[in-house]
């Protein structure tokens, strides 16, 4: 089977699109996918047999896809590279990641009527209420994810499948639409690659082997919580005099971060390590000795758990993740960690530090994730229901 993957992004790199999509074509189909380019001089391209289409955007399309449920210019820009994507392919299933670009494989997919599948990565009306130009003037009165949810809710209806990332997210969908077939489960989670074929960075185990290791990996925007782990230093350096709070990755928000590590006069206790690229991942988990996941409690983040709660558990490393439901229900189902309450700094610092205190209880929380991820809930073995679903669309 021909599949039509359509991504509103540049890849590489995007783990889940390209996990999707090897996963595929290591069952026998052909993936293509649509992707977009920032440079006219980047040419169509095959990485691990995905068939990339790149379609040239620009910055003007980019400011517009966020009003693109406001005015419909960035969806109608968008259709007209999608039905080129699909006169030049013999595409027979669309495979839509995500909703920002949805509108426009419907309103393109009308001269095709190809069956639809709808890939959920997140809650997006959830997520953008929690974007900081959409709190104050003029976003919070042009973009509204009331409406978003509206739009969201239109392509559940028309998708033949809809694929999401946790039990949580398919709970509250079938609340919302009910359905005994429509939903499939297709988890975040990691290839065996990233546990079994990897090189270690000697420069980063050489940098950390005499601290004790508080380890953050991805987006560090505010809702991520690492303003609790930061406000726990003054307080955890009294018993971890070699504590550091490594964090691996940014945001824009990080100024707020940053001021927030010098007023407390901790500089010397927390890394800005910036964006990393995914291969140095192992080398910053093997020298930690705890994983943090400190999210706030919001509708996105208590549907979905992140890929980084089983790249940590991978390398058997004790987890400490806030209350956000699915990764604290997840984390209590495998005894892989402690749970704190979301926000509460000391909470948190009183479960780094009966951490710190019991190395077996470490070991122990670290043993009881690894053998979960390697051995049930690693993505060959997720991926599963994926494969399965595209054996059956056509029917």
């Amino acid at each position: 089977m021909n599949i039509g993957m359509i991504l509103d992004a540049t890849f590489p790199p995007d783990p889940r699109v390209e996990n999707e999509a090897i996963s595929l074509i290591a069952a026998g189909h052909e993936v293509f996918l649509f992707c977009l380019k920032y440079d006219a001089n980047q040419s169509d391209e095959i990485i691990n047999e995905i068939q990339i289409k790149r379609f040239l955007s620009n910055k003007l399309e980019y400011k517009l896809s966020a009003l693109v449920y406001t005015i419909p210019v960035y969806s109608f820009l968008m259709k007209k590279k999608i039905v080129r994507f699909l006169q030049s392919t013999n595409i027979e299933v669309l495979h839509i990641h995500d909703i920002k670009i949805a509108a426009a494989v419907f309103w393109a997919n009308k001269y095709f009527k190809l069956p639809v599948v709808l890939d959920l990565h997140d809650n997006l009306p959830e997520v953008m209420k929690l974007y900081p130009h959409l709190q104050k003037f003029p976003g919070k009165y042009i973009i509204s994810p009331n409406k978003w949810k509206q739009k969201e809710a239109e392509f559940i209806k028309k998708a033949d499948k809809v694929i999401t990332v946790s039990p949580h997210f398919i709970d509250s969908l079938q609340q919302r639409f009910p359905s005994d077939t429509k939903y499939v489960l297709v988890p975040n989670t990691i290839r065996k690659s990233f546990f079994e074929a990897y090189l270690i960075d000697d420069s980063i185990i050489k940098k950390y082997k005499n601290y004790f290791v508080m380890l953050y990996l991805g987006d560090t925007h505010i809702r991520r919580g690492l303003q609790t782990a930061i406000e726990s230093i003054p307080k955890l350096i009294e018993s971890i005099p070699n504590i550091k709070l490594v964090i691996v990755g940014k945001n824009t928000t990080d100024s707020i971060l940053k001021a927030q590590v010098a007023d407390l006069g901790i500089e010397d206790y927390v890394d800005f390590e910036g964006w990393k690229d995914v291969s140095l991942f192992q080398s910053y988990i093997i020298s930690s000795a705890i994983c943090i996941s400190p999210l706030h409690r919001n509708l996105q983040h208590d549907v979905a758990y992140a890929n980084k709660i089983f790249q940590y558990m991978s390398f058997g490393k004790p987890l400490l993740v806030s209350d956000a439901t699915a990764q604290k229900e997840l984390i209590e189902k495998v005894n892989s960690g402690l749970v704190h309450q979301e926000k509460n700094v000391a909470d948190f610092k009183n479960k780094i530090l009966e951490l710190y205190q019991s190395e077996n209880l470490r070991a122990t929380l670290g043993k009881n994730g690894q053998d979960f991820v390697r051995n049930e809930f690693s993505w060959e073995q997720t991926s599963k229901k994926l494969v399965h679903l595209y054996e059956t669309i056509l029917d």
